[in-house]
């Protein structure tokens, strides 16, 4: 399973040109709904936008593709669904907006930029076929070939919103002096970071202050009901040990299973990448290659190639990992990278290889042969899934067993349940609803069933990550105001924190007042304990690690050198800080910078005038009627609250 997740992720590798990417802006386009038709409008219908629905199925199914690309995810279901939400009725309105101007798209145009985004579907200019041009699709982006049309479609579509929207738009002189300033303008600070939470510890209050904080908030100190369970476990790692494996049964197992221990050719790889794609002119293609070249000759003169890698290779998901792609087996990659790759004995490094992304230098760490794993180099693997399906299967007839005992007669007893199954009884300390189950594995099941539970009853067997448990309510202590002495160590913890936080806030103060008395800081900080730093120098879009960043200290590029500022707070920190040394832009280096400082004023502009365009466009389809709205249907997707 985890090789299949492998080569997946490798095809995203190998496709440098990432048309997720390509096609974004900020949609989740991976799917294209499957809307009702014009006019139709389902039960279930979440929004409309003239006389295209949106429906909680078209919501669930693109929901359902991102739980299971991240099924951590499930706890977020609300907010992924609401985005979901706000990129569909934005792309339909922009569909709706489109047939109101008269704006389309092509089949020429769609076709080109196809072409763009996969030339192989294309040999010397002719296409390849339907069938290999749908195998490229889904081999390369697991796209049906109506999907990725659709998409490409779709962000042509946007493309030309965003051109109509944003031609009209320049930048100013004072605005490109201004951003000069904002990025090149730098400080460096003296600073100390105050956290409660490092104070806590030489806080002790007293026993007359602890009476006194428990006194003033004894409603915070609510007792919740607990319970004290006695239980039988039937312990599956127990079991596990009682259990013997024989070669004999192993071999079984070797035998049913041997297609997983069958190894392709395959050969692990590591690659450098120049890159040609885009339109790219042959004398600028001759320049990459040179550099490619030249990087190939480092490479063969003995520089580490993992270090090469992360210098200039430019393909973004290898270059972090010294360009490693992992096994690759045949027909996984483009047949001029297959055959090189192949080519190469162990440790060996090629010459250059030209594909449709650019120039490859190819490094084979490892290489394999076809063949069967024996059963000597698996035995050892296999044995303790088998014990594991073992002891599983006879506590689960040993649970099956006591269900049905327990079903036929309400008068058995735990303990005699546990004598006749040689189980251990134990018991449980009480636990609240929302104590940690630490002697159950945390089994939520079995939180539950203690919850529900009438004092003794025997529940039916319940599955944990122990084994399986059967559970008796011996106690039930009720809810009940705490009484200092239960609660004293949450009193305690409330004090020293609220105590703490105050204490930073008033070492912040005292900090600010002894430099500005003219004390020196560091000396100062320590004076109260604190640890002073002194942080590099620091841009407006810069950070201080662990600190702050440089938009929280806008302020400081506002002081001259010398000068304090005032006390920052950071959530229950705080942070002072003194401007050790200013340092203003350099003049000579605006021109230096002025194109790159122009395309990014550029890039600003024009993503806030089209979200402008985004936002007017969704206020006059809601006041027109256009646009509307069915909120209550969401409930359909959870609640974080």
């Amino acid at each position: 399973m985890a090789g299949a997740k492998d080569q997946s992720k490798l095809g995203y590798r190998i496709l440098l040109g990432a048309v997720v990417l390509l096609l974004g802006g900020s949609m989740l386009l991976y799917l294209v709904p499957q809307t009702p038709g014009v006019g139709e409008v389902s039960t279930d219908t979440v929004a409309k936008v003239g006389d295209e629905s949106i429906t909680v199925a078209e919501i669930r199914q693109q929901l359902d593709q991102v739980m299971q690309r991240n099924p951590a995810a499930k706890v977020m279901e609300p907010i992924y669904a609401q985005r979901i939400l706000t990129d569909l009725v934005s792309q339909k309105e922009i569909e709706y907006e489109a047939k109101r101007l008269g704006i389309t798209v092509s089949d020429q145009e769609r076709a080109d930029r196809i072409r763009q985004y996969l030339p192989t579907a294309f040999n010397n200019g002719t296409f390849v076929g339907m069938d290999r041009y749908a195998a490229e699709v889904q081999a390369r982006f697991q796209l049906t070939v109506p999907v990725f049309e659709e998409l490409i479609r779709q962000s042509l579509l946007t493309e030309k919103f965003q051109k109509l929207v944003t031609d009209g738009i320049s930048v100013g002189p004072a605005e490109l002096l201004d951003e000069f300033r904002y990025k090149n303008e730098k400080v460096k600070l003296d600073y100390a970071l105050i956290k409660p939470e490092d104070l806590e510890a030489k806080i002790n209050p007293d026993e007359a202050e602890i009476k006194a904080f428990y006194d003033k908030n004894k409603s915070n100190y609510q007792v919740p009901e607990r319970r004290v369970v006695r239980y039988a476990l039937v312990d599956v790692n127990q079991i596990r040990q009682g259990i013997q494996v024989s070669d004999d049964q192993l071999k079984v197992q070797y035998q049913k299973n041997i297609q997983d221990y069958q190894v392709p050719n395959r050969v692990h790889v590591e690659h450098i990448l120049l890159m040609t794609v885009g339109n790219k002119t042959d004398a600028e293609v001759e320049e990459i290659k040179k550099k490619a070249e030249d990087v190939l000759k480092q490479a063969r003169s003995g520089a580490k190639f993992e270090d090469l890698a992360k210098k200039y290779t430019e393909d973004p998901g290898t270059k972090d990992k010294g360009g490693d792609l992992g096994w690759l087996v045949q027909g996984q990659t483009v047949p001029e990278f297959e055959k090189a790759a192949f080519s190469l004995q162990k440790g060996q490094i090629s010459d250059l290889v030209r594909t449709q992304y650019g120039f490859h230098i190819i490094k084979a760490i490892d290489k394999e042969t076809a063949h069967t794993k024996s059963f000597d180099e698996v035995k050892e693997s296999l044995r303790a899934p088998l014990l594991l399906s073992q002891a599983d299967k006879q506590a689960s007839d040993t649970a099956d067993q006591m269900s049905a005992a327990i079903r036929q007669s309400n008068k058995t007893s735990l303990d005699d349940l546990a004598k006749q199954y040689h189980l251990t009884v134990s018991e449980t300390r009480p636990v609240s609803a929302t104590d940690p189950l630490i002697e159950l594995a945390n089994s939520k099941d079995a939180k539950d069933a203690i919850f529900r539970q009438r004092a003794g009853d025997l529940s039916l067997p319940i599955r944990t990550d122990r084994g399986y448990v059967v559970l008796l309510v011996k106690e039930i202590q009720p809810a009940h105001p705490g009484t200092l002495e239960e609660v004293r160590d949450k009193v305690v913890a409330d004090l020293k924190r609220q105590k703490s936080i105050e204490l930073a806030r008033s070492k912040a103060e005292d900090l600010i007042k002894r430099v500005k008395a003219g004390e020196k800081f560091d000396p100062a900080a320590k004076g109260l304990g604190l640890d002073p730093k002194a942080s590099d120098l620091l841009a407006r879009n810069g950070t201080i690690p662990g600190a702050a960043s440089g938009k929280q200290l806008t302020a400081a590029f506002n002081l001259n050198a010398g000068e304090v500022g005032a006390p920052l707070t950071l959530g229950q920190n705080w942070l002072v800080y003194q401007v050790a040394e200013k340092q203003e832009p350099n003049p000579a280096d605006f021109e230096k910078q002025k194109k790159d400082l122009t395309e990014e004023a550029l890039q600003a502009k024009r993503s806030l005038a089209y979200e402008a365009f985004r936002t007017a466009l969704d206020e006059r389809l809601k006041q027109e009627g256009k646009l509307k709205l069915m909120p209550e249907k969401m409930k359909n997707f959870g609640s974080l609250g």
